[in-house]
């Protein structure tokens, strides 16, 4: 959604005709991605109502994200929004490590302890 932002703020001269279009597409991108990423990433889970409930938290969080780029834009202009697309997109990076490594072994290392 702040690709999106950023695309019709170097547009401005075409947002009449465009403007709501992109914004549209990036609304509907940023909901898609991040339900996809949340249903992805939840993929351990057994129980299809969790894997759900993630899913739809996923793509609320990345409306959100893509929401508070608005404020940046107006305090900060282009420079803001697209330091805001950086920083989101390290802290996907980072969360995305940090959820791998806390997986750990596998049904190889744990157990109940009896033999």
């Amino acid at each position: 959604m702040t690709v999106s932002q950023i695309a019709l703020r170097l547009s401005e001269e075409k947002f009449e005709t465009v403007g709501y279009y992109e914004l549209t597409a990036g609304l509907v991108a940023a909901v898609g991605v991040g339900g996809a990423v949340g249903w992805y990433r939840s993929g351990a889970l057994d129980n299809i109502w969790q894997r759900g409930v993630i899913a739809v938290l996923g793509a609320v969080g990345a409306v959100l994200v893509g929401f508070l780029a608005a404020p940046l834009d107006r305090f900060f202009g282009i420079i803001g929004m697209i330091v805001w697309l950086l920083l989101s997109v390290a802290a996907g990076i980072v969360a995305t490590r940090w959820a791998n490594s806390g997986r750990g072994l596998g049904d190889e290392g744990s157990g109940t302890g009896t033999a």
